[in-house]
């Protein structure tokens, strides 16, 4: 390791290793008319997509265009609460404010039907068993908790089917 060469009026002085200081971001999110059926849909326990007229694609959470071709998206789709871990991490870091439990899973699931992924929890199965291609369904809140958030789905958990084929979900790591 090299020392650090200091000017002659900083020799005195204690270096800074580190700063603590308080931050703190705010914002608003306000959703669009795609969105907004969307999160209205989650407080029914639907998962609502829409489809691009041009590639097919299932947009999950719709934003009203197809974000490949750049065309309105004004078919809806209705996807059930059931698809494949496609992507997921392992946390090991609490971190402030969290009440989870270390460690725990979060993942990408794409429903199946679906093009693009949510991400959530997986939950009912050891951590060490969560595996991309494992078959989950969502866990609902109950029907008098439902709001238009993704909340309104506490986790996913295994479904029992076997393993969806790599091939299936390849395009969506």
């Amino acid at each position: 390791m090299t020392d650090i060469v200091l000017p002659d009026a900083l020799r005195d002085v204690e270096l800074v290793r580190s700063i603590r200081t308080p931050a703190r971001l705010d914002y608003r999110f306000t959703a669009g008319e795609a969105t907004s059926r969307f999160l209205r849909g989650i407080a029914e326990k639907r998962i609502l997509g829409e489809r691009c007229s041009v590639c097919g694609k299932v947009m999950l959470p719709p934003r009203g265009s197809c974000p490949t071709d750049g065309v309105p998206t004004t078919e809806q789709v209705e996807l059930p609460d059931r698809g494949v871990v496609t992507t997921f991490c392992v946390v090991n870091v609490k971190f402030s404010g969290s009440a989870m439990e270390l460690p725990y899973v979060c993942a990408t699931i794409v429903p199946d039907g679906g093009d693009m992924g949510l991400f959530g929890l997986v939950q009912e199965i050891p951590f060490d068993q969560i595996r991309m291609g494992l078959r989950v369904e969502a866990v609902w809140v109950d029907d008098d908790e439902l709001k238009p958030d993704l909340a309104s789905i506490k986790w996913w958990k295994p479904t029992g089917e076997p393993d969806a084929d790599y091939e299936s979900y390849r395009e969506h790591v």
